[in-house]
């Protein structure tokens, strides 16, 4: 029952998005691994680590195209259930350290020796093992976006006052996060980890592992996503995003819809989150910040909002643009990054993805309706 919910979502856009993915999920730790640095196909070990950083964006945008583009909810603050994955893999790999930290404390990560903290906090107890991180990661994201969707749905709320409480949302969470008496490392996050699972992660194996597990992540979502949005759940969804006043009246419980969604949602946020901290090696509570899950939203609306592809094009996209823009001209790439956003918004109203498959579109039609030739006599 569950292969026939996630496969009916399988048109020919999904499966070729699939087959891509997990390509690039295998090809690129190859070539990093198995061929030699001066061979010209050899993809270096910073490369896999930026790459992967990326894969995590995509499942972060297909996580708000899911809301967004299928439900109409116009998410500010996803970054906080990025950042929560994020902080959930980050105590586990802190707790990993033990007695190489700095101070050589095996159960005080370095900065409770700092501030000379005498024992650990209770919400760090658990976390020495994955699978209770594991779980963190999923449940404290999912359990937060679960009770922020049943106050503001159960209440009505919509529009633009939606999308300035989740902004509010994320920034409450970034201040609270700032204060070194909340037990997270204060402005400097956590930091200098050693090993995940047991494997060192600098090594470049555990990168090229990571990599493949965070492809292996878009392919999944990507495929959950799809589903439910075929499904007859996700045409209920539809429905409230096009006109939600008449989806309730028929009877729908709108809120139960927009709740489960959400919470959907931001478990796959705090998913991407978990494998992003590995990678770039640092969680700080400058991931919780309002910019952030508002470039989120500039990657869907550039990649096609409602496509699901098209969030995970937007993402590599904007970020490989970012990258290079602020290695060659830094002071320019807000400028760029809101020139982009203006021009979608004027000339790509349905993004990459949804202005080609609209396009193919009208060339079907025009095929369809061309008149055929009289048979010769």
């Amino acid at each position: 029952m569950i292969g026939h919910f996630l496969f009916r979502g399988l048109d020919r856009g999904v499966v070729v998005a699939l087959t891509v993915i997990l390509a690039i999920g295998v090809l690129v730790p190859a070539a990093n691994l198995l061929l030699p640095p001066g061979h010209p196909l050899h993809v270096p070990t910073y490369l896999v680590t930026l790459f992967g950083k990326y894969a995590t964006y995509a499942t972060l945008a297909l996580a708000l195209d899911l809301v967004w583009g299928y439900c109409g909810i116009l998410s500010l603050g996803h970054g906080a259930f990025f950042a929560l994955g994020g902080y959930a893999m980050g105590m586990y790999l802190m707790r990993q350290i033990g007695s190489r930290g700095v101070y050589g404390n095996p159960l005080l990560p370095d900065f409770m020796v700092f501030l000379n903290w005498k024992e650990l906090p209770w919400y760090w107890l658990g976390f020495d093992r994955f699978g209770f991180a594991a779980l963190m990661v999923v449940l404290v994201p999912g359990l937060l976006a679960f009770v922020f969707g049943w106050f503001a749905f159960r209440s009505r709320v919509t529009g633009v006052y939606l999308s300035i409480i989740t902004q509010a949302l994320t920034y409450a969470l970034l201040l609270a996060f700032f204060r070194n008496d909340m037990g997270f490392g204060g402005n400097n996050g956590l930091t200098d980890f050693k090993d995940i699972v047991g494997f060192p992660v600098q090594a470049a194996g555990t990168r090229a592992a990571l990599f493949f597990l965070s492809c292996l992540l878009v392919a999944a979502s990507l495929l959950l996503a799809a589903g439910i949005v075929k499904s007859k759940f996700g045409k209920v969804l539809i429905a409230i995003r096009d006109a939600e006043s008449r989806t309730r009246f028929i009877g729908y419980r709108v809120a139960t819809y927009k709740t489960v969604v959400f919470t959907v949602s931001g478990v796959l946020a705090g998913l991407a989150g978990a494998l992003y901290v590995p990678q770039v090696g640092i969680i700080n509570p400058s991931e919780f910040a309002p910019a952030n899950s508002i470039e989120a939203v500039i990657w869907v609306a550039v990649g096609g909002r409602g496509t699901l592809t098209g969030a995970i094009v937007g993402a590599v996209a904007v970020n490989w643009g970012k990258t290079w823009f602020t290695g060659a001209l830094p002071e320019f790439w807000l400028f760029a990054l809101g020139g982009l956003f203006v021009v979608v918004t004027l000339f790509l109203p349905k993004g990459i993805v949804g202005t080609i498959a609209e396009i193919r579109a009208k060339r079907t039609a025009a095929a369809a309706a061309a008149p055929k030739p009289a048979p010769a006599e």
